[in-house]
């Protein structure tokens, strides 16, 4: 059983990404080291679970900046590369958020009787880490969508909800700063902060880590892609039916295996055909990875002749697209006829195209052979034909029951 397989090439988004998680964990990093500073000087819980937060963020980064320079990477063991190890750090990303809000948790039932020391400037600097969270979220989200890197949408999207809990942490400065000092049913503003920003972290946390685990169980993609990748296929005309179809994503990739059944035994029309198949889908699709076509010819019980003519008596006609009706002749295996049936050509009063959308309509109809007087051979519908697998004969002038009675003797003569 033949097959088509083909590699992607990813050079130019995998550096975006390579420089994103670089500017991720440098970006973490620097506000880790300030919100610890600013955690010592005044002594807020709040700004304690925002340096957490961003320490644990910058672990992260690093192991993200780490695994995207391994996602590429294709070795013996791994012939296929290291796609999934984005989908591992993501989980991994999950994992340091979980472990920061049990930190944070801790600090909120056992919390520090001090009341905290804001001053102006913490407050300046809390203000300025919220703005650079804010801006390269937009940014990594901006460039996951374009990439379709699972690793900068999580970087995005987690982005997204330190600036919340950042929004938290720096309210929760400025009342203290200005002295609006409250209790809510006996917690504190700080605590009740530090609480909020707990939520935040476990929301985003949950969604990396249920995301992530999907991709590393081999879970399908979503439904409307998959049934976009089905349409694509049955478009091309040599293509009489899929027996399977499975993709899943891999990393940023999408990879597809699909079984064929298609209106050939040529071997050199299959591997064409199963080409033609890939090229298809990596236009309809953004991001394939490896694509595997396997294909066999269509086992058929019957075999189905189209010939023109020109009224339900079954008078041959030797005009093509102009002919008025046209005949279909179904045989069985053994030559005895099955069915015949004369239909109106939906595509005679057309000005222009009538031979290109009679062929399609014909190859619709599952033909496997069309009888002509007229010679097409050098116009769009013969390509059109061949390229389906539909073998054009030359039909004598006569009757329908008189071709009928030739051909039952041998259909495929």
């Amino acid at each position: 059983m033949p097959s088509y397989t083909n590699q992607p090439a990813t050079g130019r988004e995998a550096k975006i990404i390579r420089k994103i998680a670089f500017l991720a964990f440098v970006l973490n990093l620097a506000l880790a080291v300030i919100k610890v500073l600013l955690a010592v000087i005044s002594g807020s819980l709040a700004v304690t679970a925002g340096a957490i937060d961003s320490a644990t963020d910058s672990v992260a980064s690093l192991a993200v900046f780490i695994g995207v320079q391994l996602a590429e990477k294709k070795t013996r063991k791994f012939p296929l590369g290291l796609y999934k190890i984005e989908n591992v750090i993501s989980v991994i990303i999950a994992l340091f958020i979980f472990f920061g809000g049990y930190e944070i948790a801790g600090r909120i039932v056992n919390p520090n009787t001090d009341t905290p020391e804001i001053s102006l400037n913490i407050l300046i600097f809390m203000f300025i880490c919220t703005l650079a969270t804010y801006l390269f979220g937009l940014y990594a989200l901006s460039m996951g969508r374009k990439t379709g890197s699972p690793t900068l949408l999580a970087e995005g999207r987690h982005r997204q909800a330190d600036v919340l809990s950042s929004l938290v942490v720096l309210a929760s400065v400025a009342l203290n700063y200005f002295g609006w000092d409250f209790t809510f049913r006996g917690i504190g503003i700080d605590q009740l902060s530090a609480a909020i920003v707990l939520i935040f972290i476990a929301k985003a946390g949950w969604e990396l880590l249920s995301e992530g685990m999907r991709v590393l169980l081999d879970a399908s993609i979503d439904a409307p892609t998959l049934s976009r990748i089905r349409e694509t296929i049955k478009k091309h005309p040599l293509v009489t039916g899929i027996e399977g179809l499975i993709a899943s994503n891999a990393g940023r990739f999408v990879f597809i295996q699909a079984e064929i059944k298609l209106r050939t035994a040529d071997l050199k029309k299959a591997h064409a055909a199963s080409e033609q198949i890939e090229e298809n889908i990596r236009e309809e699709i953004p991001r394939v990875g490896r694509i595997t076509i396997h294909y066999e010819p269509s086992s058929k019980d019957h075999y189905r002749i189209a010939l023109p003519v020109n009224d339900l008596q079954g008078n041959v006609s030797d005009k093509f697209g102009e002919a008025p009706y046209f005949a279909f002749l179904d045989f069985s295996g053994q030559g005895g006829a099955i069915e015949e049936n004369i239909q109106l050509n939906p595509y005679t009063s057309m000005p222009r195209g009538r031979g290109i959308k009679v062929a399609n309509w014909l190859v619709e109809q599952d033909i496997d052979e069309v009888m002509l007087e007229e010679d097409i051979r050098n116009k769009g519908p013969a390509v059109l034909f061949r390229d389906a697998g539909v073998s054009i004969t030359e039909a004598a002038a006569g009757t329908l029951a008189q071709i009928k009675e030739k051909r039952q003797k041998n259909p495929h003569s």
